[in-house]
């Protein structure tokens, strides 16, 4: 052993940071004390002819540790649960005379102290929560041992060494890759800080390669389905890479409370060459539109492999990735989506409006934004870094922060801004925040406040109930809703709700204005309005509704605004506004109708069609302010999958997908991205031009190699349409 890595294998000194899984330095062969007598030959005593893993997808191994999904032809296991290794000798192996035990490492400079080099020991019966090895079988000239790991050991690639002891030293295997052994997280063992105890949400939040993520708006809420495919080839080193590229210590890396904060921060790319681009600015010229994302297996493979950040993402993209990666490891995760998701930029805890004298929003001022929707992610852990309680969904949200123009703006340190003061003092179960920022709130008011001629601020309006309207995530064993409002906050109008709200005002970094009282006056007169489903391409209307429940007569001077918006609240410009005159009678209501033309907001549209409506009016006997926002998504065509061929594992099966050109003008290079986890490998293809009312077929052959129900799904962008989307279940059966 040279002395450098002796020095090492020791852990006598301090070393370099040890933050690959790649790198690595072998241990010697041969560890001799003193020099070998002249005729003595260290092949004379026990040796190591084969060692075997039982890594095969049908093996004890594989199947007992649920990792025989995994594409990967190395051993799988998870840690805090044993499994079997047999080792081949020169000769019979005599307990009496022969002493052995097998060593795990990991990285370089390898450490008992740091985890990173793991002496296992023949011992006769386990230790909880310790290393060691059982033999189980020692016949001929072959032992085979149940080896237990730790349920705390680090998470990621070992290679595995057979050490000998023999008189004049230790003789040790030499490297060999295809004993290398993957040690994951574990949610099947109690010892594990991931243990979940339920068998079909382990399924769900581990097993399941297939995801739902919801989006779209509060009332039309829309969902496409996610190829996580956290089994697929290459994935699992995707996913380690992701923390060598952090230089992420190999000592942090048994830990789930410390993965979780590095990979919030690594998935995007701002500020450390992370997984993916962010855009919210509708120019995707140098890669794919976020919305064309079938799944996480391409973007990793491409990460993984180029070393570089993927171009394009946005919130749902960051969460689907960022949940391939705790699921691949073992980290029970789901995505979640708030509608109505408050981005506050002044940190006072509410969404301030400000509207001049007219009713009309002061954009200048208007600097906090309310997203359609927000997508994030829960991961399942305990937290014995927090007070008893705290353990279970963790908060870990991976989207960059963006300012006001829709572009990404530089983190001020760790930006932790509240999301829900019942989530971190007053219900204090579940959902602690474990991103590096999370700025979005479910919870706050929506102020509405004139400005006046002499700068003075008048609080006009207050909305309590419009942010946090609904946070969704998949159901277990289904692809429908489940609505898990109630894990973030109270019900709305609650006495409980306002607490929590107002003792987190008491921590705000700026101190909101008094909104008290100021909506009384909304007994005498109210505002609704309701925007008709809209068809892309087609005409609709909006329709504005007063009530007055008083015996006098009021009369109001009215303003619509239109506004091409990206799905997170922010403008990209206004195409429709309008004002007029609303005349209301004593205990009477009247409708007012505006209609919204296809050609005003064609030639604008953004990435999802989300188009915002803002409605004010002025009650002129008065003076008071009326205001309302409300957005909408327009219902976008799909893409048409059919399926023709014999439905079983290995045989050839036609996928033909077909899209009708729906608009008055012709489409040009239209890309077209085919998935399908277990059932074909993600593919693409482009289409120069299609005429309109013209339909365009592709036809793709596939065979399947995962059986049970599976999923093909297609996604279409062009310049002039996009979060075009297809999809077709299958039922594959097993070949007899």
């Amino acid at each position: 052993m040279s002395e450098e890595t002796q020095r090492a294998f020791s852990g006598r000194r301090a070393l370099p940071p040890n933050n690959s899984n790649e790198a690595e330095d072998e241990l010697p062969t041969t560890e001799l004390v003193g020099m070998l007598p002249r005729g003595v030959k260290l092949q004379d005593f026990l040796n190591v002819t084969d060692v075997h893993l039982f890594k095969d997808s049908w093996d004890t191994n594989k199947v007992e540790h649920h990792t025989d999904l995994y594409n990967n032809e190395k051993l799988i296991v998870r840690r805090g649960q044993p499994f079997y290794v047999q080792i081949d000798f020169n000769r019979p192996y005599d307990p009496e005379r022969d002493i052995f035990r097998l060593e795990y490492v990991i990285g370089r400079y390898p450490q008992e102290s740091k985890g990173t080099y793991i002496p296992v020991p023949i011992v006769p019966i386990f230790k909880s929560g310790k290393w060691g090895a059982k033999i189980t079988m020692n016949e001929n000239r072959s032992v085979r041992l149940y080896v237990q790991s730790s349920p705390e050991c680090i998470v990621g690639k070992f290679r595995m060494y057979v050490a000998i002891w023999t008189p004049y030293g230790i003789v040790r295997t030499s490297r060999n890759p295809s004993t290398d052994t993957y040690i994951l997280f574990n949610p099947w063992c109690e010892e594990d800080a991931v243990y979940l105890d339920n068998e079909e949400e382990r399924k769900e939040y581990v097993l399941n390669d297939l995801g739902i993520i919801f989006h779209g708006s509060f009332n039309d809420i829309k969902s496409r389905s996610w190829n996580y495919g956290q089994f697929e080839d290459g994935i699992l080193d995707a996913c380690l890479y992701v923390m060598d590229k952090a230089q992420m210590d190999l000592s942090g890396r048994g830990n789930p409370v410390k993965i979780s904060r590095v990979a919030s921060a690594m998935i995007n790319a701002k500020d450390d060459q992370g997984v993916i681009v962010g855009s919210w600015d509708n120019i995707y010229a140098y890669g794919v539109p976020p919305s064309s994302w079938t799944g996480s297996v391409d973007i990793l493979l491409e990460y993984h492999s180029s070393g570089n950040p993927v171009q394009y993402g946005q919130c749902w993209v960051f969460a689907g990735v960022l949940n391939t990666f705790f699921r691949c490891l073992g980290i029970p995760a789901r995505i979640v989506t708030n509608y109505f998701s408050a981005h506050d930029n002044n940190a006072n805890l509410q969404m301030d409006i400000f509207l001049d004298e007219d009713g009309k929003i002061n954009p200048k001022l208007t600097k906090d934004s309310v997203w359609n929707y927000h997508c994030w992610n829960e991961a399942w852990m305990t937290r014995t870094d927090l007070p008893v309680g705290f353990g279970g969904w963790q908060v870990v949200d991976s989207t960059p922060q963006e300012n006001s123009d829709g572009k990404l703006k530089p983190l001020c340190g760790c930006f932790l801004i509240y999301i829900e003061t019942n989530v971190l003092v007053t219900k204090s179960i579940d959902n602690m925040v474990l991103s590096s920022f999370f700025s979005f709130q479910v919870n706050s008011d929506l102020v509405y406040i004139k400005v006046k001629k002499d700068a003075t601020h008048l609080v006009e309006a207050v909305d309590k109930t419009h942010i946090g309207k609904l946070i969704l995530t998949k159901e277990i064993g289904g692809d429908g809703k489940q609505d898990i409002t109630e894990n973030y906050k109270f019900q709305e109008g609650k006495e409980e709700e306002r607490l929590a709200l107002e003792t987190a005002l008491m921590y705000g970094a700026k101190k909101p204005l008094d909104t008290e009282g100021i909506h009384q006056f909304r007994a005498d007169i109210d505002m609704d309005f309701e925007v008709e489903k809209a068809v892309l391409g087609k005409d609709f209307k909006v329709t504005i509704t007063f009530r007055n429940s008083t015996s006098r007569r009021y009369t109001a001077t009215a303003y619509l605004s239109g506004n091409i918006v990206f799905y997170t609240g922010v403008t990209k410009s206004e195409f429709k506004n309008q004002t007029f005159d609303v005349r209301v009678e004593p205990f009477s209501f009247t409708n007012e109708e505006v209609q919204i033309k296809a050609g005003e907001y064609m030639g604008q549209l953004l990435e999802q069609a989300s188009l915002h409506f803002f409605v004010s009016a002025r009650i002129n006997e008065t003076n008071k302010v009326l205001a309302m926002q409300k957005s909408t998504v327009l219902l976008i065509p799909t893409l048409n999958l059919k399926v023709r061929g014999q439905k079983v594992v290995g045989s050839d099966m036609v996928v033909t997908v077909e899209f009708t050109n729906p608009l008055k003008e012709t489409l040009y290079n239209i890309w077209i991205h085919l998935d399908g986890p277990g059932v074909i490998k993600p593919i693409r293809k482009m289409f120069r031009e299609l005429l309109p009312n013209s339909t365009l077929t592709w036809e793709e052959v596939f065979r399947p190699w995962v059986s049970g129900s599976r999923k093909l799904m297609a996604t279409l962008n062009c310049e002039a349409l996009r979060h075009v989307y297809g999809e077709i279940n299958l039922e594959i059966q097993r070949r007899l």
